[in-house]
């Protein structure tokens, strides 16, 4: 904690006074591009990831980037979802899994969880994606099964996603993507869904074009 204190020390004396104009601006509301959902796992560090300033994610995080089905029973995912796409209207949402996952690996193993209820429970808004890789990764490696439950999860949340109502709203007026990333922590490689074609695919494959675009747009501020 004296680390973290420092940090903060550190933070109000030589950070806050150089981005000063940034947090006078922050502090007059926000309007973040992307909902991005991601695991608690203190490995995964989103700005970093992203190359993105304050106010430009609004940020999920639980054991496993899980997205709850809607209900009618109120949840802290399903209401920080609705704030995110009702109120601020996002343009994107971003569902971002991870190599090493814990909780994938307890889903994977269940028996493993006998102490652990809550987490139990919480994974299993992950079972379908452990009994499609059942299906489909049979007489795979370990290694392989486990990188298939990390693409399949990711999937499976995308699509109780499309179960809540605003944002089924907003995806059939055209306001709202739906983005499915995996991170791997040893490379720093980001794969992401192609939902046309039903694979993973690095991200600078699936994006070129925008990031192309993004680049000369950047670089037409610039002159």
């Amino acid at each position: 904690m004296p680390r973290f204190a420092a940090g903060v020390v550190r933070f109000q004396t030589e950070v806050f006074p150089q981005q000063q104009a940034l947090f006078e601006q922050l502090a007059k509301g926000q309007s973040p591009e992307a909902l991005f959902i991601t695991c608690s796992d203190s490995r995964i560090e989103t700005a970093m990831l992203t190359q993105t300033a304050p106010g430009e994610l609004f940020i999920c995080r639980n054991a496993g980037n899980i997205v709850p089905p809607h209900t009618q029973q109120t949840g802290g995912m399903t209401a920080s979802i609705e704030f995110a796409v009702a109120v601020l209207k996002v343009p994107h949402i971003v569902v971002c899994g991870h190599t090493e996952c814990g909780a994938m690996k307890g889903a994977m193993n269940p028996e493993g969880l006998d102490g652990l209820p809550h987490v139990r429970e919480w994974l299993g808004f992950s079972k379908a994606a452990v009994d499609v890789v059942a299906h489909i990764a049979q007489g795979k490696s370990d290694a392989e099964k486990m990188q298939a439950l990390l693409e399949q999860n990711v999937i499976l949340q995308l699509m109780h996603l499309r179960t809540h109502p605003t944002v089924a709203a907003r995806m059939a007026a055209g306001e709202l993507r739906l983005h499915g990333w995996v991170y791997d922590i040893r490379t720093g490689g980001v794969m992401a869904y192609d939902e046309a074609r039903n694979v993973f695919v690095p991200v600078p494959e699936l994006y070129a074009a925008e990031v192309a675009k993004h680049a000369s747009d950047h670089a037409a501020c610039a002159v």
